[in-house]
């Protein structure tokens, strides 16, 4: 069994031009690092022209479906009945994309039957992690 899932979405990035064009990007979430997803943007759709990755936790991508989520740099809410908003602040400023509520929840269906929510610590090899640290300290 696959240990990581990506998943393509169309997001509408909020801008002050009427009717921006779609941008891909991609959902991906991997069991080594069970309560994070990411959000993925290709380099022609950013500012910079580089690949931008975002990453937040899987839980505040649930809860933004049904309510507004999020106090830092990613805030999640749901606008409307199909869509799902979501807020990346950084130092230079902030995005905002929209993106099909049905294609979260398909994505989260997916980590669920990889990683049930709530169980994500039983993933973790804390003990591994601790001599990898101390390897690496020395």
């Amino acid at each position: 069994m696959s240990i990581v899932i990506e998943q393509p979405v169309e997001a509408r990035l909020v801008a002050a031009a009427p009717r921006m064009p779609s941008i891909p990007a991609t959902l991906h979430y991997d069991r080594r690092d069970p309560f994070a997803v990411r959000m993925t943007f290709p380099a022609p759709a950013t500012l910079e022209g580089v690949e931008v990755c975002w990453t937040f936790a899987r839980e505040l991508l649930a809860a933004g479906l049904h309510g507004a989520e999020g106090h830092g740099d990613v805030r999640v809410r749901p606008y409307g009945f199909d869509r799902t908003v979501l807020e990346f602040h950084a130092p230079e400023g902030t995005a905002v994309v929209h993106i099909h509520s049905a294609d979260v929840r398909r994505f989260l269906r997916a980590t669920d039957e990889l990683v049930p929510a709530g169980l994500e610590h039983l993933q973790l090899d804390l003990d591994h992690d601790l001599a990898e640290l101390m390897r690496d300290a020395c």
